[in-house]
């Protein structure tokens, strides 16, 4: 659907130009009567103002036009103010919406909000506008409304994706995502939407920040950055000049940079790397030592080090800088690849698997899939190689186990002992004039030390020689394979220093809105300072950190995802939350509300478009923010506005009834286990959760083909993703310092195996024996009260048992349950989907210590879930009913968390204050926990257990359409849908038979939608002259995705010519095909299904009589 602001305004401006005629003729009867001559618009002017709507706004074309378009639009407004004004506001929303545009291209934001509002309130339909919608947003962005922005610029996005300012939308909300510290949201903006607008805009970052370096007295820390961010932007922008006097003025900035903030980490490290770029080696590695000692440890610094290492020939030196790297940041994906290519180079393929696995578990992982077909050759490799020969060779380097636990170099643990006694040197306020670290030789020594191949390489006395002539990031030799095969990455060009930093963009902060119940005095004291605080203390304070010092931490994060993420701790909300078109009036906004100012703002918006340059350069998989696909590809049942959150059940429930009993079934035998009522009950709406107690007694179920000691025998070296937690009490979370609670719920992600957790397991069991006479949750809770350091625990997570082959006795052995209850039946949807979803329609595996938490959240698409406790130790659950999911969105909100993929764990109080019912109950050993349709839900882990997990989904019209409507808000929300709803629907119109007459007609209504929709595109290629190629779909073969906006693409898959050519297929859809290409030059389409199956699938599927 296009956007229909333009025809709307034609219509308005026609309307407006009969209204001026009716009112020329009324006025030539009333020429006794003086009056002021009321402004009109000839026909000329009226249709100028046609093809006028708020996506002009900055547009280049409305510039060039200058004084003649700004004397029209004020020229209008006046005309359509008197029109209203006399029609007494009784006129057509539409004039509303086009006095909004004008205001806005005027740049009278308050009078374009109180119009635009103004046609909220009065035009039901309101969401079909796409203009509008761009223009609220433009509103609400301009006032720092982040959180209001945002959603309307994601509804423009899902209900006309094709419009004509999507990039723009797309850059503002990766901006306002990083503001909001959702750095994983923020880096999903498309490399070419990015590039082609912000290689435009470098020269004019520059100028911005050349002009803020001359006004009088800028605060030192603003200064800093400034330098820094320009020094950095002609060290990486190609288009800034020549290498020699890029590198050369980049030099200059740094230095600069550094006399305005010696404490500088990041800046040392660039300019250790601009130094490297020109062959400095001294210079260069006097920065990184600098860079070390300055700011906290760097990953990225250690894993420079490394690669220079290993272009130098020197694996010992460069295994200890790669480890360095991983220990202080274990989801660091580049230094995993270059330490896997590491140890291939040297023979040792056991150990670069494991370095190759570690990289692909990362978020920030740029080439998944090349790793995964070396990871799965040298297995092959690997298992060729006869065991006696590995055996009988010495190895050049010590294993990764091994390595892990060599001594760390005494310059990191000097660092980190500075750090931990809050110890700071005070540098020379002046230019900076570090002295040579005594590590590094002197001139004389660094000249006299030459290899044989006449290269200088210099030697730590306590430490791993240094390399000569550095290029820290330049490509490195490839490792030689063992054999034919995909070649590993190239050493050094896996990763972007500072891509997760908040303070390069210190935009205004949306908490400073009296709706926002953040409390930035509340902020962890390990935190950065974040715009809202430095409003309180200044726009020289803006860029500061904790200690003065700007800070652009260059690790990403721990677990691949916003767990760790520093953010905005949150309090009691004061106020609910409000929906952006429900905003409070305009005067209350403009009373709370600061306007950027017009130079500050031009320097944070190139700021923040040159950091994303940089990283649109490097990381090509970031995905399309905000890209949904067309609105008619929509599976809703009916045509309705975009997605919302619901509103709370009414009326509030009673505090009484805030902790309602939990419903729970006692089995005796096998025949209640299989008594159909029951299947009745748990699936009942009006049951969120049911637990079913004794089920193992009662089927004689052998859980102890589940336990630790099992596991181990049967599969030790089986991986295990390991969450490291703080150990709390279940009913609350505190932050490290145990001083304050939140929402967010911290952990970092590293992996093992299952032998291993098994001896930590055991480890911690036989600790907790020294202090029996507690129980461990007594033991939690006086922690607490101590006011004592919190013990970190590993939490064994997400362990895959799907495979048949390793684990056949358990997946028999679950074949013992009632059929609803089953991984795989007839009645369960996701047996329907035709290939493998991991830990949704397999199993996984969860091995705990107390205090192992799962943070909240809803299951994939809403569908429900099963866990059997195997134990021996017990489970504390925390679930909310399905309704009530809107109010727990909006808390997370509140708390700076994504509710889709951020890691959370309620605080009760606010939920009891918010009238939010929440079923609390322990899970013993034996139980099976029902959850039910789109029940959110949290737990821990109180004992010593195993858990046992996946998802089904009962065939209902419930599950169904709480399914549907959550593929449809991820789709609004940039998430992927983990089930493919679309192929499932068809799937199921070919399998089952259907006698709910809801269920059919939404799984009717599917078809038809994606039927005619595949008849619409195949209509516009033939037009086209593009031709499509038949590529059935093999057995179990997945569901396809979109590779940029990860919607998904059914039958019709736009495929780059060149993947095509290399049999890998990367997949898009129609709208992104056609972004990148108008006339799909460079793509294939190829057809799945021929459209006469299609239509004799739907023809076919029909409604059955119960009574069959």
């Amino acid at each position: 659907m296009k956007s229909c602001g333009v025809s709307l305004s034609v219509a308005a401006a026609r309307r407006l130009s009969a209204a001026a005629d009716e009112e020329k003729k009324m006025a030539a009867g009333k020429a006794s009567e003086p009056e002021e001559d009321a402004p009109r618009l000839s026909a000329q002017e009226s249709d100028a103002l046609a093809r006028v709507d708020s996506s002009l706004f900055g547009d280049q074309r409305l510039q060039e036009d200058g004084a003649s378009m700004k004397a029209l639009l004020v020229k209008a407004v006046r005309c359509y103010e008197a029109l209203i004004l006399k029609a007494e506001g009784k006129v057509d929303p539409e004039f509303f919406c086009q006095l909004g545009h004008f205001n806005l291209l005027l740049e009278e934001y308050p009078k374009a909000l109180s119009a635009y509002q103004r046609y909220y309130s009065l035009q039901s339909d309101y969401w079909k506008n796409a203009a509008f919608l761009y223009g609220l947003g433009m509103v609400y962005f301009h006032y720092s409304a982040f959180q209001w922005a945002i959603k309307a610029f994601q509804e423009v996005l899902y209900i006309d994706p094709g419009f004509s300012r999507a990039k723009e939308i797309h850059l503002r909300l990766g901006l306002m995502f990083k503001v909001n510290t959702d750095y994983e949201s923020s880096l999903k903006v498309r490399p070419e939407d990015s590039a082609c607008s912000l290689t435009k805009r470098y020269r004019a970052a520059k100028e911005a920040y050349e002009s803020l370096l001359q006004t009088e007295d800028l605060p030192a820390q603003v200064k800093a950055a400034t330098f820094q961010q320009l020094g950095w932007m002609h060290h990486t922008v190609e288009q800034l000049g020549d290498k020699a006097n890029k590198d050369s003025y980049a030099i200059q900035c740094l230095q600069k940079s550094l006399e305005a903030d010696p404490n500088s980490g990041q800046s040392w490290y660039f300019l250790g790397r601009c130094y490297s770029s020109i062959g400095k080696v001294q210079d260069a590695f006097i920065s990184y030592r600098q860079s070390i000692d300055k700011s906290e440890a760097s990953a990225d610094t250690w894993c420079s080090i490394g690669v220079l290492y290993q272009q130098q020939n020197q694996p010992m030196d460069a295994l200890q800088a790669y480890i360095c790297a991983v220990q202080l940041d274990h989801s660091h994906a580049a230094a995993w690849m270059d330490l896997g290519t590491l140890y291939e180079s040297c023979n040792q393929p056991q150990d670069a698997i494991k370095c190759y696995i570690n990289a692909t578990r990362s978020k920030a992982c740029s080439n998944t899939p090349a790793l995964a077909a070396r990871i799965k050759y040298l297995q092959a490799q690997f298992c060729n190689l006869q065991h006696n020969s590995l055996q009988s060779k010495s190895k050049m380097l010590p294993s990764i186990e091994e390595a892990w636990s060599l001594p760390i170099p005494a310059e990191l643990t000097s660092r980190q002992g500075v750090q931990s006694t809050g110890q700071q040197v005070r540098p020379d306020r002046h230019t900076p004039q570090p002295q040579t670290p005594n590590w590094y030789p002197s001139p004389q020594k660094l000249q006299m030390r030459q290899n044989s191949s006449g290269q200088i390489r210099a030697s730590l006395p306590n430490g791993p020689s240094l390399p000569a002539h550095p290029v820290p990031r330049a490509p490195s030799c490839s490792a030689p394979p063992l054999a034919n095969g995909p070649l590993p990455p190239s050493v050094g060009n896996n990763h972007t220093p500072g891509t997760r930093a908040n303070g390069d963009v210190p935009y205004l902060h949306p908490n400073t809105l009296p709706h926002n119940c953040t409390s930035p005095g509340d902020t962890r004291k390990s935190q950065h300072l974040t715009s809202a605080q430095g409003l309180q203390k200044g726009l020289g304070s803006l860029w500061a950190g904790p200690n003065g010092d700007r800070t652009l931490s260059s690790s990403a994060s721990a677990d691949g995802g916003p767990h760790n993420q520093v953010g905005l701790s949150a309090t009691t909300p004061s106020e609910p939350a409000v929906n952006h078109l429900s905003s409070p009036s305009l005067q209350r906004l403009l009373a709370h509300l600061v306007p950027i100012a017009p130079l500050l703002f031009k320097i944070l918006f190139y700021s923040a478009e040159i950091t994303f340059f940089f990283m649109c350069n490097v990381t090509l998989i970031y995905r399309n923010l905000g890209k949904n696909g067309l609105s008619s590809s929509s599976i809703l049942l009916n045509k309705c506005p975009p997605p919302r959150l619901p509103p709370p059940p009414s009326p509030p429930l009673a505090k009484d009834k805030l902790n309602p009993p939990t419903p729970s079934i006692y089995l005796e035998n096998k025949r209640d286990a299989f008594f159909p009522p029951l299947h009745q009950f748990c699936t009942n709406p009006s049951n969120p959760v049911t637990v079913i107690r004794g089920l193992a007694g009662a089927l004689k179920l052998d859980l102890g083909l589940f336990s630790t000691k099992t596991l181990v025998e049967a599969n030790p070296e089986h991986l295990v993703e390991v969450r490291t937690q703080l150990c709390q009490p279940a009913d609350e979370n505190w932050d490290a310092s145990g001083q304050r609670k939140q929402w967010r719920c911290e952990s970092s992600r590293s992996y093992t195996t299952i032998a291993k957790y098994a001896q930590y397991q055991a480890a911690s069991f036989q600790e907790s024996l020294r202090v029996r006479t507690l129980h461990p949750s007594q033991l939690l809770t006086l922690s607490i009260r101590a006011g004592g350091p919190f013990k970190q625990v590993k939490f064994g997570t997400n362990i895959d048992v799907s495979d048949e082959k390793k684990w056949k006795l358990q997946l028999q052995e679950l074949s013992k349950l009632p059929a609803f209850a089953r991984v795989v039946s007839a009645g369960n949807l996701l047996s329907h989907v035709g290939h493998s979803i991991l830990g949704m329609n397999t199993v996984q595996l969860f091995m705990k210590v107390p205090g192992s938490r799962t943070p909240g959240h809803q299951e994939h698409n809403n569908f429900c879930a099963v866990n059997i406790n195997i134990g021996p130790g017990d489970c504390e659950w925390f679930a909310v009913p399905e309704p009530y999911w809107g109010v727990m969105s909006e808390f997370c909100e509140k708390n700076n968390i994504n509710f889709l993929k951020g890691s959370w764990w309620p605080n009760l109080e606010d939920l009891y204050e918010a009238s939010v019912p929440v079923y609390r109950f322990i899970q013993r050993p034996g139980d099976l926990v029902w959850l039910n349709t789109g029940t959110v839900h949290w737990g821990q882990a109180i004992g010593w257990c195993n858990n046992i997990w996946w998802n089904v989904g009962p065939l209902t019209a419930y599950q169904y359409k709480l399914a549907v409507e959550r593929y449809e808000w991820n789709k609004l929300q940039s998430v992927k849908s983990m089930v493919p709803m679309v192929h499932l629907s068809w799937n199921m119109a070919r399998n089952i038979k259907v006698s709910d007459h809801k269920l059919f007609e939404m799984i009717k209504f599917c078809l038809l939608r994606t039927l005619k929709q595949c008849q619409t595109v195949k209509e516009a290629l033939v037009a086209a002259g593009k031709e499509t190629i038949w590529h059935r779909r093999s057995r179990d073969e997945p569901a396809h995705y979109c590779s940029i906006c990860e919607v998904e693409v059914f039958n019709l898959l736009f495929v780059t010519s060149e993947s095509y050519s290399r049999k890998s297929c990367v997949v898009q859809c129609q709208d992104c095909a056609r972004k990148a290409s108008s006339d799909l030059d460079g793509f294939v389409v190829l057809q799945q299904y021929r459209m006469e199956d299609l239509m004799q699938v739907y023809d076919q599927f029909s409604l059955v009589s119960r009574f069959i």
